[in-house]
């Protein structure tokens, strides 16, 4: 480039990967929701006044933003050369500010007041005009109205999206299986639909996922291990995790709806509760870990409505204290694992309450062993288990696996999410093995009709 001449930045589509426009908007979905979607809704004809709020509501950490490092290192390098840097940005002027406070840069400001959204036509017409035309060299996306010189290009690879829907995850949706094991109906015309209900689920959950790591950028951004996620570390771009997020919930909604009415209001239940859980209810005490609980056993539910079996009360019952214990167990990992005594990130919980997890997640084990106990002296019970001291005995399996999950969580030995790691807990899952072998042996099973010779 020639000597002196003025290097132009385009902040949006060039040094920030994830674009700060949309980082703001996250960031005051996230702070503010209602605010948010307010304001979109009446300024979606006036862009610069909308960005000067999304500002405002935003409360965005500069410093945490991700910057790709080749821009980064041809302005360093046009600094050393002595050249004036500018960076020009379609966001308001002070989140501009901030961010080019945060990179510790010598450079100036061009971005939207408030009133003049600076974009194509307004932004080429005032970088002539500071300039001239031809005058300066523009680090930017290929656009023609966005002012000449070379671009850059905002490349992302699939392989990144591919891991921002977390597909390790759908292993989860095992838990439409439930109704079908606790029935002991097993043929293909009813687990057809159940295999079908789990691709909706693992599409609807990667969609959630997707909106969850947008909301939370800044909170990962601070996680030792969550700031390597895509959105976070700025391996893919926001508006291609949007557009990827809607595509998989129409999907999920979709082949909810072939496969029935009944499974596509489950699953629409289960998205605005995750939904709500990511904007807000994962911030409030207690309540997050009951909402978690309450999103696994609607899995189990929509296993029932898929396949058209009954999920009994005793089931439910018995599942949900399990799920209570296990979401004490995310809780103790990440508490364990903390590297201080402040709140986690974008949580309400702090070291000091994993006394309050332990005794929680052992109540929801109690619960558990509880009601599995009494549910031998059920009329179902007492139908499908003709022994029913196997079935009694299936408790030592299923306590001892109950306590180890809450131990391995207390001393920090568990993976961030213990559905998925129970599922790859060889251990575990030997445990679990066992309990299904007693309690086939109880019901005269020993194996279900379609697996045997």
């Amino acid at each position: 480039m020639p000597e002196g001449k003025p290097l132009v930045v385009d902040a949006d589509a060039a040094l920030l990967p994830t674009g700060l426009a949309l980082e703001c908007f996250w960031s005051a979905l996230g702070r503010a929701p209602l605010a948010t979607m307010g304001a979109v809704l009446r300024n979606l004809g006036r862009p610069a006044r909308l960005k000067a709020i999304l500002f405002r509501l935003a409360s965005l950490r500069a410093d945490l933003l991700p910057s790709r490092p080749d821009v980064a290192a041809r302005i360093e390098q046009a600094r050393a050369a002595g050249r004036p840097v500018t960076l020009v940005t379609a966001c308001d002027a002070r989140m501009a500010t901030a961010l080019r406070d945060a990179m510790g840069l010598d450079a100036e400001v061009m971005a939207s007041d408030g009133a003049t959204h600076l974009r194509g036509a307004a932004r080429r017409r005032a970088l002539d005009a500071a300039f001239g035309r031809d005058g300066y060299d523009y680090i930017g996306p290929p656009r023609r109205d966005d002012g000449p010189g070379p671009a850059q290009s905002a490349g992302w690879q699939w392989r990144a999206l591919l891991r921002a829907l977390r597909p390790h995850q759908w292993v989860k949706n095992v838990l439409l299986l439930l109704p079908l094991i606790a029935a002991h109906d097993f043929g293909w015309s009813l687990l057809g639909p159940v295999l079908l209900g789990m691709v909706a689920f693992s599409a609807a959950a990667s969609s959630i996922y997707i909106v969850n790591d947008l909301l939370d950028l800044e909170a990962d951004r601070l996680h030792p291990t969550k700031r390597h996620r895509p959105f976070a570390a700025g391996a893919v771009p926001i508006a291609v995790g949007m557009i990827a997020a809607a595509l998989l919930a129409l999907g999920a909604l979709g082949l909810a709806l072939a496969i029935g009415p009944a499974l596509l209001g489950v699953l629409a239940l289960y998205m605005g509760l995750s939904l709500s859980y990511s904007l807000r209810l994962k911030r409030m005490r207690w309540v997050d870990i009951a909402t978690l609980a309450g999103l696994y056993t609607i899995r189990v539910l929509a296993g029932a409505v898929a396949a058209g079996v009954p999920a009994t009360g005793y089931l439910i019952a018995f599942i949900y204290p399990i799920f209570i214990t296990l979401g004490c167990v995310k809780r103790l990992t990440e508490l364990t694992l903390a590297t201080s005594d402040e709140r986690l990130p974008g949580r309400g919980y702090g070291r000091p309450d994993r006394g309050d997890l332990l005794n929680v997640a052992g109540l929801g084990t109690f619960g558990a062993l509880l009601v599995f106990f009494l549910y031998g002296f059920s009329e179902t019970g007492t139908e499908l288990y003709p022994r029913r001291w196997l079935l009694w005995l299936a408790l030592v399996p299923v306590a001892a696996w109950l306590i180890r999950m809450v131990w391995l969580g207390w001393t920090g030995k568990q993976d961030y999410d213990p559905i998925v790691f129970a599922l790859r807990d060889r251990y575990g899952l030997a445990l679990i093995f066992f309990t299904l072998t007693l309690m086939f042996y109880a019901a005269g099973l020993v194996w279900p009709d379609w697996m045997r010779p």
